[in-house]
């Protein structure tokens, strides 16, 4: 399963995160220590944040090679500072290609998504029914053939249905809606997910059975004050919080963490 990372606060550079803590997202790429299957993250990396200043869509940074084996990342990590950042290794389901169109994070105008878990049997269960329900411009937005990009259609399609919803509304409902759909193709379901606006972090730990795959949150520690980081695993020793099984976290500007159980 893959690992996540998330971190909204002041503007840093992407070494801080990526690179600098004990337990860094790069660590966990080769040795992670809570993953429920799988043994490393060796399927590509993604990392996408939003400009500083610019009211601008996010970037994306992404590769199928293993994030140790990339000779560009360091520099770039030195260069870049954000303080809206998303990470993500990957362990790929087996049966899923390797390539860029399913590398996360995916984007959809100004939201990045990011996802750790899986829909079990995905092809033979929910692929067909999650894209019968899509607008036709949701439908085309999918590049990829990946469990994960297709949660995202979902939540992307609540939105458009919905102009009125919130995030986080749209992701309560997808996942009672996944839920549904797992029971009735006698299927499971996990979901971890974080996905952020640019202006907040909107995360879920989710499963149709537990335990859910571990999913952390971290605020205003003496590293990095004034802000908070979602992980997968936690990054170095510090006073973390364990997410609640079936919960969505929601964090903005303030950085006042709320949570909903779902």
């Amino acid at each position: 399963m893959c690992r996540l990372l998330a971190y909204l606060g002041s503007p840093i550079s992407l070494e801080r995160l990526l690179y600098t803590p004990e337990h860094s997202l790069i660590v966990q790429s080769y040795q992670p220590q809570e993953m429920i299957s799988g043994v490393v993250n060796a399927d590509g990396f993604g990392i996408g944040w939003y400009h500083a200043q610019k009211d601008t869509e996010p970037f994306i940074y992404k590769h199928i090679l293993p994030i140790w084996n990339d000779q560009n990342l360091p520099h770039l990590s030195r260069y870049v500072e954000s303080g809206r950042i998303l990470g993500y290794v990957r362990s790929a389901t087996t049966g899923q290609a390797l390539d860029f169109s399913n590398s996360q994070p995916f984007q959809y105008q100004r939201l990045l998504f990011t996802h750790n878990g899986r829909i079990e049997n995905f092809r033979q269960t929910l692929y067909r029914p999650i894209r019968n329900q899509l607008s036709n411009e949701i439908y085309q937005s999918i590049k990829g053939s990946t469990d994960s990009e297709h949660i995202f259609a979902l939540v992307l399609n609540q939105l458009q249905s919905h102009p009125g919803k919130s995030v986080e509304q749209a992701l309560h409902v997808t996942l009672l809606h996944l839920l549904e759909l797992a029971a009735e193709y006698e299927s499971d379901v996990s979901a971890n997910i974080i996905l952020s606006d640019g202006d907040r972090l909107i995360a879920c730990r989710f499963s149709s059975k537990s335990p859910a795959p571990s999913l952390y949150w971290l605020e205003n520690d003496s590293n990095f004050p004034e802000s908070v980081i979602i992980a997968s695993e936690p990054i170095f020793n510090g006073n973390w919080t364990t997410c609640p099984e079936n919960s969505i976290i929601s964090v903005g500007e303030d950085r006042v963490i709320q949570v909903e159980h779902i």
